[in-house]
């Protein structure tokens, strides 16, 4: 149960983040590191067992029908990403605390650093492959938040960085569908030891293929590295811990756990090895050529994952474990640089080395810790970096044949390249004379959280026998063999190794490229490749839009029956396809009723009318009318509950619809007899159509085994006996819950894009014309107080009679119509549209948390009421229909908000028949002039 309150805690660091930021500022990042660390401190409680060659492990059920589970597993791989995680992370958080300016938007980014560290908690230590894909995502969506949260200049470097990751999320989500078809099972744990089943399968090289490309997505590997550096706009913490030490550790992870299945395939090492060699030199040759630090360490990270890769494909168990190795060294030395390079940055106010020099006078301390670090990653003893790099020589040769030394001297060639650009670094920023004098080392508590990484990996390279339990037990999980062992040493096995001769090369070729670094500088600006990552990509997402554009043209015309081509179309072409596939077999209709037929020629009365009015306000009407006559026959029908939806969605359409028609002419333009001839001819051939195909489809269809299922379990399985609402909040709460999702979100559109002011003239006009108030203010204090009774009695029974949260949020919107209606648009509602919206969707969450009680979230608890002869069932379902109460009344105030800014009196509405003004086409001299016609922006608002 360790496992599951580590992630608790870290769930409690996402909620409280808001909280202590209002109370502290940005010293929130204190508690916050806080929790950080006592979520490491619980998952490191079981650290013994792991290191002892046992896994802790733990299990709450989700999706039981289908043994979904967040089922949790701490074995030796994921104990070391763990320690990334949580540990770099209250580090970072504690950076961040004197980083930020008091300024800052704290909550939010401490926020999205906590989630995103839970996301990445979560993953590694999942046991089920739907959470870790799951997971995988959230980090995702973090990333892009993170990145772009400093305004547009980086929308379009968030938006890559999410496109290219979340086409990764796709592919391993594909995976993780085949995985589960092939082994008929979700648990992680389980597909890993029947790996046989996943490779003999005909879906293996997909499987495989999809999560190579998932990774390459997520750990920025070459043709998807550019879109990391591009990440770089982000702050300097959130590049620490999301471009160095967590996210793009997230694809090496997932490589690393499902490696044993594909090791033994040739394309896997392929791919791996090839994509690996190409980023790492790729990367290391870019990093060479930046002035910027920032851009120098990010292209940097791309050369390191690169190797990291390459070490992956290799397969062995030497590769593999040194693979996690360098990984963990990675983590220390680039958290350690990028928090630096912060701090330089706030210091001198640039991170250009052609600005910098000379800052080790000055800076003293700041110029200690980054030697530390830069050493790491140039690959000196005695760091950690050292014993990752020479152990990854040794692993690079076990490939077999020729092959070894070709892989292994392109490592020695990107391994100088990366002693060179970190003693560029490190040089051009401390040495030579001193520009800045005015400069002096940032406050203790500024440099404690990059010292602590550089000073680790310092004393973890001296030490580094006593990471040998660790990461023998992370090389055992990836193999799932308890005889891999990794063997790490700081000194050679002999003065005759290979590999210690690999690294005097790399030595040798690192110190004459910095030495001859003003040449290799120039020649390296002279490069300029004809094409670029990003322009790729920018060229195909420009043609996608273009497609887009192109399909989504007809739906931006403002005539009718464009946005009527596709949907009649599509009906069209069913009913020519009927034929074609052999039709359909029709049987006898059960006999009408005469009521049946009284209700069908009201409906075609409607209809005509409806066709041969010329009043919008009329037309409005008469749809009204149908709608009312559909609901009449639902009735007939016994669907109680769609015909009480119906009529409130009717009442509230035409009322919806009378706010936009002010704003029209009062009738329709006229139409030709040949156009109306033609709409007539079409209309009545496709209304035959979809009656036909009503009838054929469903007319004649008997209940189906699902459906006659819950007609015998609701009221067992649900509590409930309304079988309609018992579907929409039970059995498919879910869904549900998603609808209210999108409702939300339609909700804010609307006020998002409605949000203007009503003109100053307009905003005193009423809805309705001076007189007429008086009987609306009557009506209103009668008649609100009792819709909004039946509103909530409604709502209190749909769970065992015909009613519900959605049909009660509708009445409740006839109040808020009524009420609304005597009202000038100076006077807005008092009920706000976000609360609503809110409320609803977390009253919503809460009971779906409550039906964790119960084994899984949604499912509902039911108890009942009994006082004397009183009988009430009671259920958790009643408070989820609160919550779509909520969320439908939130939507139907934004509309009435954003609808009812300033009414059209009748004197100013547009004429159909009038005749424009004889000086109609002379220019007005008082009309602004098109250059500046320009967006005015308003003090305090967002441009």
């Amino acid at each position: 149960m360790t496992l599951l309150f580590a992630l608790i805690t870290m769930i409690a660091a996402v909620l409280l983040a808001r909280p202590l930021s209002y109370r502290w500022g940005r010293n929130a990042g204190y508690p916050i590191a806080g929790l950080f660390l006592v979520s490491l401190a619980l998952v490191l409680s079981d650290a013994p067992k792991v290191l002892a060659g046992g896994t802790a492990t733990g299990e709450w059920m989700w999706i039981e029908s289908f043994d979904i589970a967040l089922r949790l597993h701490l074995d030796g791989l994921s104990l070391v990403f763990t320690v990334l995680a949580l540990g770099v992370g209250a580090l970072i958080m504690s950076y961040c605390a004197r980083y930020l300016s008091e300024e800052y938007d704290h909550g939010r980014l401490y926020m999205l650093l906590s989630l995103f560290a839970t996301a990445m908690l979560g993953m590694v230590l999942s046991a089920d492959i739907i959470t870790l894909f799951v997971f995988f995502e959230i980090t995702t969506l973090c990333s892009f938040f993170l990145i772009g949260a400093q305004g547009l200049h980086q929308a379009r470097p968030a938006t890559r960085a999410f496109v290219i990751t979340a086409s990764g999320g796709l592919a391993l989500l594909t995976a993780v569908l085949l995985l589960w078809h092939v082994t008929g099972t979700t648990n992680l744990t389980e597909i890993l030891d029947d790996a046989g089943t996943v490779t003999s399968s005909p879906y293996a090289p997909w499987i495989g293929g999809l999560i190579i490309y998932a990774a390459m997505t997520k750990s920025a590997q070459f043709p998807f590295h550019f879109w990391l550096p591009d990440a770089m706009v982000a702050l300097t913490p959130v590049s620490a811990y999301l471009h160095a030490a967590t996210l793009v550790k997230a694809g090496i992870y997932v490589l690393m756990r499902f490696s044993e299945p594909f090791t033994d395939f040739w394309w896997w090492t392929t791919v791996l090895v090839l994509v690996g060699l190409i980023t790492t030199v790729i990367g290391a040759v870019f990093a060479l050529q930046q002035h910027d630090l920032k851009a120098l360490l990010a292209y940097s990270t791309v050369s390191q994952l690169g190797w990291i890769v390459a070490l992956i494909g290799v397969g062995t168990h030497q590769a593999l474990g040194v693979a996690g190795l360098h990984a963990f060294s990675h983590a220390l030395f680039k958290a350690t640089l990028f928090m630096l390079v912060g701090v330089i940055d706030k210091e001198a106010g640039s991170r250009d080395i052609r600005e910098l020099s000379g800052l080790y006078r000055v800076m003293p301390f700041t110029a200690v810790l980054t030697a530390l670090a830069a050493m790491s990653m140039a690959g000196l003893p005695p760091f950690l970096g050292f014993v990752s790099k020479e152990e990854g020589y040794y692993a690079f040769l076990e490939l077999p044949g020729h092959w070894g030394w070709i892989v292994g001297a392109i490592a020695v060639a990107s391994a100088a390249v990366t002693f060179a650009y970190s003693f560029r670094l490190l040089w051009g920023a401390f040495a030579g004379p001193t520009q800045q004098r005015g400069l002096y080392d940032a406050a203790p508590s500024f440099l404690a959280p990059a010292a602590v990484p550089a000073v680790a990996g310092l004393l973890l390279g001296l030490f580094v026998a006593y990471l040998n339990p660790l990461f023998d037990r992370s090389v055992q999980a990836t193999v799932l063999s308890e005889d891999a062992y990794v063997g790490l040493s700081l000194l050679p096995e002999s003065i005759a190794s290979p590999a210690l001769w690999m690294s005097v090369t790399t030595v040798v070729l690192g110190l004459g490229l910095f030495a001859a670094r003003e040449p290799v500088d120039r020649g390296l600006q002279r490069l300029v490749l004809p094409v670029s990552g990003v322009k790729v990509y920018d060229a195909a997402y420009a043609a996608v839009l273009r497609f887009c554009n192109w399909i989504a043209r007809p739906a931006r015309s403002g005539a009718l029956a464009a946005h009527l081509l596709w949907p009649l179309g599509t009906v069209a072409a069913l009913a020519l396809a009927i034929p074609l596939t052999g039709g359909i077999e029709v049987t006898d209709p059960p006999a009408s009723r005469p009521e049946d037929w009284f209700v069908v020629g009201l409906t075609v009365l409607a209809v005509v009318g409806l066709c041969v009015t010329r009043s919008r306000i009329g037309a409005v009407a008469m749809m009204g009318v149908i709608g009312f006559l559909v609901a009449g026959w639902f009735i007939l029908l016994g669907g109680i509950d769609l015909a009480l939806t119906q009529m409130t969605v009717e009442i509230l359409t035409v009322a919806v619809a009378v706010l936009i028609l002010r704003r029209l002419p009062e009738t329709f333009s006229p139409v030709s007899m040949l156009r109306r001839s033609g709409a007539l001819a079409v209309a009545v051939v496709l209304g035959l159509i979809a009656g036909a195909a009503t009838w054929v489809l469903t007319g004649q269809r008997q209940a189906t085994e699902a459906a006659q299922w819950y007609i015998d379990e609701t009221e067992r399985a649900a509590g409930g006996t309304n079988l309609v609402n018992s579907i929409l909040v039970d059995f498919r709460g879910l869904d549900t819950f998603g609808e209210m999702t999108v409702l939300a979100v339609a909700a804010i559109g609307l006020l998002a894009l409605l949000r203007g002011e009503a003109p100053a003239d307009e905003k005193a006009r009423t809805m309705d014309l001076p007189g007429d108030k008086t009987v609306l203010n009557t009506a209103r204090k009668i008649l609100v107080p009792l819709i909004a009774a039946v509103a909530l009695w409604l709502l209190w029974r749909g769970h065992y009679e015909p009613g519900g949260g959605f049909v009660s949020a509708l009445v409740a919107a006839l109040a808020v119509v009524i009420a609304r209606l005597p009202r000038s648009a100076e006077h807005p509602s008092r009920l706000r549209p976000t609360a609503l919206l809110a409320a609803g969707l977390i009253v919503a969450i809460a009971a779906g948390t409550l039906g964790l009680l119960q084994g899984s979230f949604l499912s509902p608890i039911t108890g009942s009421l009994e006082i004397g002869a009183f009988y009430q069932g009671l259920t958790t379902s009643l408070i989820f229909d609160l919550g779509v109460f909520f969320t439908v009344l939130g939507l139907v105030v934004a509309a009435l908000d954003r609808f009812t800014r300033g009414a059209v009196p009748h004197s100013d509405r547009l004429d159909p028949a009038a005749t424009p003004p004889p000086d109609a086409a002379e220019p007005r001299t008082d009309q602004a002039h098109p250059a500046d016609n320009q967006p005015t922006v308003v003090e305090g608002e967002p441009r």
